[in-house]
């Protein structure tokens, strides 16, 4: 199937979401074939709170920062994602003249993951060997139902969780989502967008906009963490798995899909590979 999107819909509350249901409604006008993958932590952390169910942020040896998910964040993770973040786009999309279908990655176990049972991480500043996170590694993602809805002329919409070996459900990490369904469908490109001009050599100064940012088996570039790190790792196995088009772009822009595919944010390509001596 050619020229498939895959875009990640930036979950921190920064995102536009007119902009982003307008901009696709206008990429699939013109024939291109969009699949809208999405988090949702401003949700989360809204419900938490509501719920008085506390979170708390585990910091992995790679340098990602991910939700502790245990029992109680993990209904919370559904609600939210499914009862709020979800519906906001297919609204949004649908008054944008978009067919949009949502789905989790359960649906037709389109995503699937691996539960680690247990895993070093800092957890409030003390490393910790965690056994009860309900969150799990991505093993990859079945394309068939989104292939399906695509020649329908459908927008799928995704969101987390995935399945996992057990048969339950596990807490993964969107970006990595979108990436995994990236590779699945063979996408033309993919889009991660976050409320950052893209990747920055300072977190703290917009200015400092990685135009090109090489990735590869060694270390993340230096002063990138927190949630742009879990981005750059996503991108970086589009990158490996030979996703032509990987963007990291400002979800905060006018037609922000558009001007990422233009050439607007960081490019994520391999690192050159050195010459053996």
């Amino acid at each position: 199937m050619p020229d498939i999107v895959v875009v990640k819909c930036a979950g921190n509350g920064t995102a536009d979401v007119a902009a982003i249901c307008a901009d696709v409604g206008a990429l699939t006008g013109a024939g291109r074939r969009v699949v809208l993958v999405h988090g949702g932590s401003a949700d989360i952390a809204r419900l938490a709170a509501r719920l008085g169910v506390p979170q708390r942020q585990l910091l992995a040896p790679d340098g990602s920062v991910g939700r502790y998910t245990d029992a109680a964040t993990l209904e919370v993770t559904l609600l939210a994602l499914a009862g709020a973040a979800k519906p906001r786009l297919l609204v949004g999309l649908l008054c944008a003249g978009v067919p949009a279908v949502g789905l989790t990655g359960l649906d037709a176990g389109l995503l699937r993951a691996r539960r680690v049972a247990a895993h070093r991480a800092v957890l409030d500043g003390r490393t910790v060997v965690v056994r009860d996170d309900h969150s799990g590694r991505l093993v990859g993602a079945r394309p068939e139902l989104l292939t399906h809805l695509l020649h329908a002329g459908h927008v799928p919409v995704v969101s987390p969780p995935a399945l996992g070996e057990d048969g339950r459900p596990l807490n993964v990490n969107a970006d990595r989502a979108a990436a995994a369904i990236a590779v699945a469908l063979r996408a033309s490109a993919l889009v991660l967008l976050t409320g950052a001009p893209g990747v920055l050599a300072d977190a703290t100064d917009e200015r400092t906009l990685r135009r090109v940012v090489p990735v590869g088996a060694g270390p993340l570039p230096p002063g990138v963490t927190g949630g742009m790190a879990v981005k750059l790792l996503a991108a970086r196995s589009a990158v490996e798995a030979g996703i032509p088009s990987v963007r990291i772009a400002d979800a905060r822009v006018p037609a922000p899909v558009t001007a990422a595919l233009a050439d607007a944010g960081s490019r994520i390509v391999p690192a050159p590979v050195a010459a053996a001596r």
